[in-house]
C-alpha cells in the first residue's frame, strides 16, 4: 500500500488522528503534496479544528488552483467557521462554473440565508429549483428564503413540497411550521414545534422551543404568559404535551 493509499484508507475509516500523523509524515517528505494537504484539511474539519482545516485547504488550492474539489472543501470549511458570506461566495463561483451541479447552488442559498442575505438567498434558491424542481433540499431552501422575505403563501407551498420530497426531515417540518405561523395558522405551527421539540436536541431543539414560547406567549392568557416567562418550566410542559393552542 502506497502512502496516499494508506492515508485514503484511514480517512475512509474515519481515523482522523491517524490521517494527521500520516499526512504530517508525507508533507515532511514532500511539502508540495496537495493531496496530503487536502486529507489533512478534511481530518481537521472532522475534528472541529476549522482554523487549521482552512490553512491546509488554502495550501491545496495554492498548489492546484484548478482542482474543484479543493474549492468545495474550502467552502465547507468556511461554513463550519460561521463565515457564511464567504462560503456563499465560494459556492456561487463553483455553481457559475458548472450550473449543472445543483448541490452547489443549494449550498449557496443556504449560506446566503446563514449570512442574513435573504434576497440573495432567494435568488439562489430559485435558480436551484429551476435546475431541479424535484430536489427536496432546493425546495426547502426556497421555503426558508420566501419565509425570510415575507412571502407566506409561497413559503407554505415550497415547504409543503419539501416535506413531501423529504418525508420526516426535521428542517422541512420546521419550515412548514414557520409557514403555518406566518400564515396565521398558529395552532398547526405550535403543534409541529412541540413535536419537533420532543425529537430534536441541542441547538435545533432550543430553536424550536424558543419559537414555541414566542407563539404561546402571543396567544396565552396571563397564566400562560407566566409559564412562558420561565423557560425551564415551559420546556418541560412543552415536552410532556401539557400545553396546546386552539386553532
Amino acid at each position: 500500500m502506497t502512502g496516499l493509499d494508506e492515508i485514503r484508507d484511514a480517512s475512509e475509516r474515519g481515523d482522523h488522528e491517524l490521517v494527521l500523523r500520516l499526512t504530517d509524515a508525507a508533507l515532511a517528505r514532500r511539502p508540495g503534496d496537495d493531496a496530503a494537504h487536502e486529507y489533512r484539511a478534511r481530518a481537521f474539519l472532522a475534528l472541529g479544528r476549522a482554523d487549521e482545516a482552512e490553512a491546509h485547504a488554502a495550501h491545496a488550492i495554492r498548489l492546484d488552483p484548478e482542482e474543484i474539489r479543493y474549492r468545495e472543501l474550502m467552502a465547507q470549511v468556511l461554513s463550519a467557521e460561521g463565515a457564511h458570506r464567504d462560503a456563499a461566495a465560494e459556492y456561487g463561483r463553483l455553481s457559475r462554473n458548472d450550473p449543472r451541479q445543483t448541490a452547489w447552488t443549494i449550498a449557496e442559498a443556504e449560506e446566503r440565508l446563514g449570512a442574513a442575505q435573504a434576497g440573495m438567498g432567494l435568488e439562489a434558491a430559485r435558480r436551484a429549483v429551476r435546475l431541479a424542481p424535484g430536489n427536496g433540499r432546493a425546495q426547502l431552501a426556497l421555503a426558508q428564503a420566501l419565509a425570510r422575505t415575507g412571502d407566506a403563501r409561497g413559503a407554505f407551498q415550497a415547504a409543503t413540497l419539501a416535506t413531501e420530497l423529504l418525508p420526516g426531515d426535521p428542517a422541512a417540518r420546521e419550515a412548514l411550521a414557520d409557514a403555518h405561523w406566518q400564515a396565521g395558522e398558529d395552532g398547526a405551527a405550535f403543534r409541529e414545534f412541540r413535536a419537533l421539540a420532543a425529537e430534536l436536541s441541542g441547538k435545533a431543539r432550543d430553536r424550536v422551543v424558543r419559537k414555541a414560547r414566542i407563539l404561546y406567549r402571543q396567544r396565552a392568557g396571563w397564566l400562560g404568559r407566566l409559564l412562558a416567562g420561565v423557560p425551564a418550566a415551559f420546556s418541560v410542559a412543552l415536552r410532556r404535551g401539557w400545553i396546546d393552542l386552539e386553532g
